[in-house]
């Protein structure tokens, strides 16, 4: 049974809403002022806060901006006798569920708070240290709204749906097992398991039985028939983790799945059928292992059918105070400390470092800041003094969270150009069709 708060200085109106809600099955608080409102918030804790705009002591749109910032998980819906349109954008910028008006919207309580209710229980199962498995990595999980992580979580969308291959590759802390399991997640195989394995783990013999298995006697010690995990993932799907680190001679078994879907167990002579999904994953380069000798060619083209790069963190910086945000929640819940408010040059130190670890760094920066932190506020000295003497100084042209404009869209893409030509300065500005010395001079303005 959910619990409703109501805020309303009119006791009739209040009374009223209170009774009809009763009706359909919810505990009711009551408050006819913000200062009570409060009060009540922090004996009920309430799923949905239904709120008048106009109070004795305050106005009900600013109200939703307080109570989101120390109850983020309530939803709350403002009610007014008198429709405003700017009140209700601003209300819904402040974190407001929605805005009605009373007596026009009447019809519109009850379905409107029954969503409410839903999507607050909703986001207190999330927020309970970990997601639900069912949402843990599905791709609304992944956080951020940059163009470029946009783009990337489009394409991984567009795959999901087939059965081709997917090679998933970038630096480590991008995120690719949570790439692979949303695919997965959001595939035709989505109720059929799910195997993860991680190649760089095991030795040379040990992979090759943990994948493939083995026949009761084939080595000392096989005293029984071993399913390997291509078996146990059978109709479903099977990522393989770090594959660049997998020995060169057990590649061409995983060719033969992916050109036939068979392969022969240890100690068997008789083929294995199975009907599998790869999704791999690396942060080598494939390409330059195969100019080595270490990787099969064939076998990166069988895998890469559909290649998403996932890009660093430092090349959608706009995205990190979202991140270190939902890390904050996260962590307030798991480390059973109040939600902290944060000072902004927190977040602006966080946007100027270019975290080699990439999210998994942050999120470890932040849970350390969190633990260290004395107050209700997170400010810049809760931060690691290492990450302080490196980002604590901003140097001038440097872009912070602010930033996010043309500069950091040029910065960004000079960035990849200069990567693409791997740092060949005259190449790199001949086809950014720039002079030589303009190059140079934005080169040092943005810090590259």
């Amino acid at each position: 049974m959910s619990k409703i708060l109501i805020v309303d200085d009119e006791d009739q109106i209040r009374k009223l809403l209170a009774r009809m809600l009763e009706l359909e099955g919810y505990e009711i608080f009551q408050a006819f002022d913000c200062k009570s409102a409060l009060s009540e918030m922090k004996k009920a804790n309430p799923e949905v806060v239904l709120c008048d705009v106009f109070l004795p002591d305050g106005n009900g749109v600013d109200l939703v901006m307080h109570l989101k910032k120390d109850f983020p998980l309530s939803e709350i819906i403002l009610l007014t006798a008198h429709g405003n349109i700017p009140d209700g954008v601003q209300a819904i910028k402040n974190g407001a569920f929605d805005y009605i008006t009373k007596g026009d919207d009447n019809n519109r309580i009850i379905p409107l708070l029954s969503r409410a209710s839903e999507k607050a229980i909703k986001n207190r199962s999330e927020n309970r240290g970990e997601l639900p498995e069912d949402k843990q990595y599905s791709f609304d999980s992944i956080i951020g709204n940059s163009e470029l992580l946009s783009y990337v979580i489009s394409l991984a969308k567009r795959v999901s749906h087939t059965d081709v291959p997917v090679l998933l590759t970038g630096e480590t802390g991008t995120g690719k097992e949570v790439f692979a399991q949303a695919i997965y997640k959001n595939s035709l195989r989505c109720k059929k398991p799910f195997v993860a394995v991680n190649c760089s783990a095991f030795s040379r013999e040990l992979l090759e039985s943990e994948m493939f298995g083995y026949k009761a006697g084939a080595f000392t010690g096989a005293l029984k028939d071993k399913k390997g995990l291509f078996e146990e993932a059978d109709n479903g799907t099977i990522f393989l983790d770090e594959i660049g680190e997998m020995a060169y001679d057990l590649q061409a078994k995983l060719l033969r799945i992916l050109e036939s879907g068979e392969y022969i167990k240890i100690g068997e002579t008789k083929p294995t059928r199975v009907n599998v999904r790869v999704i791999a994953a690396t942060n080598r380069d494939l390409l330059g292992e195969i100019e080595k000798g270490n990787f099969r060619e064939d076998l990166f083209y069988r895998l890469s059918v559909f290649r998403i790069q996932l890009p660093s963190l430092r090349e959608h910086p706009e995205d990190i105070p979202l991140l270190a945000d939902n890390f904050i929640r996260s962590f307030s819940e798991k480390l059973r400390i109040a939600l902290p408010e944060v000072d902004p040059s927190f977040y602006d130190i966080l946007c100027r470092c270019t975290w080699k670890g990439n999210v998994r760094e942050l999120r470890n920066v932040v849970e350390r800041s969190m633990i260290v932190s004395n107050g209700n506020i997170l400010t810049s000295k809760d931060l690691p003094i290492d990450i302080l003497q490196i980002c604590g100084k901003k140097s001038p042209g440097e872009i912070s969270c602010s930033d996010f404009e043309l500069a950091a869209i040029e910065r960004r893409h000079i960035m990849r150009v200069l990567e693409y030509t791997k740092g060949n300065k005259t190449e790199t500005a001949r086809l950014l069709k720039i002079g030589l010395t303009t190059l140079y001079r934005k080169i040092e303005e943005y810090g590259l």
